[in-house]
């Protein structure tokens, strides 16, 4: 047993510490106010995308099917943590309960998993758009993007299940404090004073399936595009097809590349000082990124928040 392990080794803890930059408390007023302001701009940069890709009839394509639905998962992603950590910066106590933490680390994940999908179904999308543009609406139709969408929410949810029986086992011996903002599996893990191999290879696998699979078909997407781009003989048409591209491998890069880092090594490995400022990149920065990077880069909706704010401003001036 370690020598910092309190006297009961059975049950789990009430709640956990959430240290965050507790170490360094002059960090804790400037962080608060950056998270504060990305959270509202991620708030109502990803409403604003929903709204436009719902109500406007010329963002009915299936790729605002999947923009709107990447929207909601970057919603859902900065709920789960921001409030939480908004919480424990404003006040002395750090904590939040066993239980808010399970639902924390379960709910991340399977969100964290659905993304994977959700951005190679989009990097589909462009694919048919490019290579296969007079089959577009017959491949790309409408059910499918549904069953895709459900796919992607699905396989999240049961991979999340598997990591959440695995995590809710381990013995943490009195071991409250996390080094992080908020509850993740790795974190979990770590801190755990069992043998964690099986967490850690479980981990290892799924993730590796879920990042890895989905990455590697997004890649091998953009290389048939870039050739079929590469081929045209408008320059028109290659700024055009690389600007409908652009703001997806952006996104693409900004979110999966931390995952990387965070997820394909043994938890018991990484560092958490690293860890926790990495992990909360992709839980509010991306988020809060993502709908002004295909506002700017995207004409179709920048055309449509602007039709959307005149026909709400309209009413307003009478």
């Amino acid at each position: 047993m370690r020598s910092d392990n309190q006297s009961f080794l059975g049950d789990p803890p009430k709640d956990f510490t959430l240290l965050g930059v507790s170490d360094r408390p002059w960090l804790e007023l400037p962080l608060f106010v950056v998270l504060l302001v990305s959270y509202v701009l991620a708030m109502l940069g990803n409403i604003a995308i929903i709204l436009v890709s719902r109500l406007d009839p010329q963002l009915h394509s299936p790729m605002y099917v999947f923009l709107s639905h990447l929207s909601f998962l970057d919603l859902c992603y900065t709920t789960t943590t921001v409030p939480q950590m908004l919480v424990n910066m404003g006040s002395s106590k750090k904590t939040i309960s066993y239980g808010g933490c399970t639902v924390q680390y379960a709910i991340f994940h399977w969100l964290g998993c659905t993304e994977c999908i959700v951005l190679a179904a989009m990097a589909l999308d462009r694919y048919v758009a490019i290579c296969e543009p007079l089959r577009y609406a017959v491949i790309m139709h409408r059910p499918l993007c549904q069953q895709l969408v459900m796919v992607a929410w699905l396989s999240g949810f049961c991979n999340s299940l598997v990591q959440v029986v695995l995590t809710v086992q381990l013995p943490f011996c009195g071991r409250q404090s996390l080094n992080n903002f908020f509850c993740e599996v790795p974190a979990m893990i770590k801190l755990s004073c069992a043998d964690t191999a099986v967490n850690d290879a479980t981990l290892a696998v799924l993730v590796a399936f879920f990042v890895l699979v989905p990455l590697a078909l997004i890649l091998l997407s953009y290389g048939f595009i870039a050739r079929a781009v590469l081929k045209m003989r408008s320059s028109k048409g290659r700024r055009k097809a690389f600007g409908t591209c652009s703001s997806h491998l952006v996104v693409v890069c900004f979110f999966y590349l931390p995952a990387i880092y965070m997820y394909l090594q043994p938890p018991s490995g990484y560092s958490q000082e690293q860890g926790k400022f990495i992990s909360l990149f992709y839980s509010i920065i991306t988020p809060t990124l993502n709908p002004f990077i295909y506002t700017l880069r995207n004409r179709d909706v920048k055309g449509a928040l602007r039709r959307l704010l005149s026909r709400i401003w309209r009413p307003c001036r009478r």
